[in-house]
């Protein structure tokens, strides 16, 4: 197995609406959008697979050491190896991955967030950070697609947190911020129960309105000359804003069951949204 098929099949694996995104790519930015996407995966899993905390600083010590080798060209593990051609190509710097890692090991050093502010922190180094690379890798002509990009990746990670609420809350991490909790009359024990309740909808909602928020910010950032190359993250903010709304018309009932868009949906609306900008960008092009 190659490199670029070892990160072909992680990415593939996941599932993740990140994937279909990325099928409307030209085949050089695709593998490298592959690679830093498996990259990603890699990380997570190991806060998430090691039940060992110590253990899973020195994994994570250990990606940190294989990100420095891989810049260095001397790359080890199959991901170094798909990811390194891409480094200069698309000006990747090396400290967003050294600050994904970091975002990273706040799942093993924090279980809450006592304010949306310390929340933000975590958001920007696991999806922000992320967003920015994208960027880099699709390309574009305006610095202000960078603000596009970081507020795009704050609204996936606020969606995802409220998907994944319960999940979270069983493997002992709460990711919405313990003040709201308080003001919205929830107790964290709440969280681990399948029930829905008023207080918890009124919860649930407020997070999906700044989630939403995030999506407003990050669209009214973005330049009409970047937009075309920038359509796997439009493509990405489809199928999650599809999901956050599949979650509201449900009651926002996220402890009692997983709420999930189906591969067959999240393809169509990949391939709708590719084909929208696509006639977007047309219509741009004439005189």
């Amino acid at each position: 197995m190659t490199p670029d098929q070892y990160c072909q099949k992680k990415a593939a694996a996941s599932g993740s609406s990140f994937y279909y995104s990325f099928l409307f790519l030209p085949p050089e930015r695709r593998r490298a959008i592959t690679a830093l996407y498996a990259f990603c995966r890699e990380v997570d899993d190991v806060v998430d697979e090691c039940r060992e905390p110590d253990v899973a600083r020195k994994k994570l010590d250990w990606w940190r050491e294989q990100v420095r080798e891989t810049f260095a060209g001397r790359p080890s593990h199959p991901v170094g190896q798909a990811l390194q051609p891409s480094l200069e190509r698309f000006h990747l710097p090396q400290e967003h991955f050294q600050e994904v890692i970091d975002g990273m090991q706040m799942d093993l050093d924090f279980d809450a967030y006592p304010t949306f502010t310390e929340l933000s922190l975590y958001c920007y180094r696991v999806a922000s950070v992320v967003g920015l690379l994208s960027a880099e890798i699709f390309g574009y002509q305006d610095r202000e697609t960078a603000r596009y990009a970081h507020d795009l990746g704050m609204a996936f990670q606020l969606t995802n947190i409220l998907r994944d609420v319960l999940e979270d809350a069983r493997r002992g991490r709460i990711y919405i911020p313990l003040d709201e909790l308080e003001k919205f009359g929830v107790d964290p024990r709440d969280l681990q129960r399948p029930q829905t309740s008023e207080r918890l909808q009124a919860l649930f909602a407020f997070q999906a309105d700044r989630a939403r928020e995030y999506y407003r910010r990050a669209f009214a950032h973005l330049p009409e000359t970047d937009r075309y190359a920038q359509r796997s993250g439009i493509i990405m903010a489809a199928i999650y804003r599809s999901l956050l709304d599949e979650i509201a018309e449900d009651g926002y009932r996220v402890l009692e069951h997983r709420i999930h868009l189906t591969p067959l949906r999240k393809l169509w609306i990949a391939w709708r949204t590719a084909r929208r900008e696509r006639r977007h960008q047309r219509r741009g092009d004439r005189p």
